[in-house]
């Protein structure tokens, strides 16, 4: 059934037109304003037939793209990938080391289910945007902006979101 929902995933481009691609894009320049963490949104249609048969799942397809996005490579350690495999209607989040003593899965999977009720709705573009908010939110606690950030830039990561 697996290799099925991977055979006929649904188009990434149909889910996220290019405006879409520009809104969720200024949704994180928005979010990044705030913080001096790097949040990435990246959609995967399907898993290559070689992952699929390894047994590679979601959450390790994620972990790879976080790294393959260099995600992890922020100066604070404070990178975000959002990351959503269309076959198998998953979603990840990959937070760097950054995050590991103070934010609980339990934040990270609040922010998975409101995404999934959103997308469940047929509202892609509005649930990555919200998700992205919510991300903001939390990566703002801990990695707060302050003046010197401001006047230093800092955009380690392009916010335009990735297809893969």
């Amino acid at each position: 059934m697996r290799w099925w929902r991977h055979l006929f995933a649904p188009s990434s481009r149909r889910l996220f037109p290019e405006a879409s691609l520009q809104r969720i894009a200024a949704a994180i320049a928005a979010g990044e304003a705030r913080h001096r963490g790097q949040v990435c949104f990246a959609v995967e249609e399907r898993l290559p037939w070689r992952a699929l048969w390894a047994g590679r799942d979601a959450r390790a397809a994620a972990r790879a793209a976080f790294a393959g996005l260099g995600v992890w490579d922020t100066a604070g350690n404070s990178g975000v990938l959002l990351y959503l495999l269309l076959a198998e209607h998953r979603i990840e989040i990959v937070a760097d080391r950054g995050y590991a003593a103070r934010v609980g899965d339990e934040r990270w999977q609040a922010v998975c289910e409101s995404i999934q009720r959103g997308l469940a709705a047929g509202e892609a573009e509005a649930a990555v945007i919200a998700g992205i908010a919510a991300l903001s939110e939390i990566v703002a606690e801990h990695f707060p902006r302050g003046p010197a950030d401001a006047a230093a830039g800092g955009n380690e990561l392009p916010d335009r979101p990735v297809l893969l």
